[in-house]
């Protein structure tokens, strides 16, 4: 067992020292993680990857019922986390009050719309809480790959499966999500 598993047990018996013992050992993947991610956000993103890391570690360890297996058990809860936060925040900023979406554009862009990520964020996670009824450890995957930015490798090692099995779940969650994409916008 890793360093991080025993803390992990360690914070599920109640040992109050334990959380701050994690954060050092897994600050850097979380960090690494919410960069991937936020390098595919729009430009101007107010959230910056930091941020992102440090609500997702106040998520995780402010849960009342955190039973992590382990290390990777851990990550993919991280990784559901940042979803979630990711996903609040273009919910947010959706909102009228907040500009109904709209988005400050140079004049000499005009001409040609571009569609809001964060709709298609919001599209993405509206599919995959289907999916996540449909097929948990397929759902598991997108969260992972598309969430997080894990590679197949990756994605196998936190879920304790193939790599094989994972790049066949990666290939049936895409193809599924975007018929149900476009479904939605139908």
């Amino acid at each position: 067992m890793t360093s991080v598993t025993h803390i992990l047990q360690a914070m599920e018996r109640g040992e109050g020292q334990a959380a701050e013992h994690l954060l050092p050992l897994v600050y850097d993947e979380l960090r690494r993680f919410a960069a991937h991610k936020m390098a595919s956000e729009n430009p101007g993103q107010t959230l910056q990857p930091t941020a992102l890391v440090h609500e997702a570690w106040l998520k995780l360890v402010g849960q009342q019922d955190r039973h992590w297996r382990n290390r990777n058990h851990f990550f993919a809860a991280a990784a559901e986390a940042m979803r979630q936060i990711l996903t609040d925040n273009a919910r947010r900023k959706l909102r009228l009050r907040h500009g109904g979406g709209q988005q400050r554009v140079d004049l000499e862009e005009c001409a040609e719309a571009v569609k809001s990520k964060d709709e298609h964020v919001l599209a993405v996670d509206e599919a995959l809480e289907k999916l996540a009824r449909l097929d948990p450890p397929r759902a598991e995957v997108v969260k992972l790959r598309y969430f997080v930015g894990l590679t197949i490798p990756e994605i196998a090692e936190v879920m304790g499966i193939s790599e094989p099995t994972a790049k066949r779940y990666w290939s049936f969650a895409r193809a599924w999500l975007d018929e149900e994409i476009r479904s939605q916008r139908a």
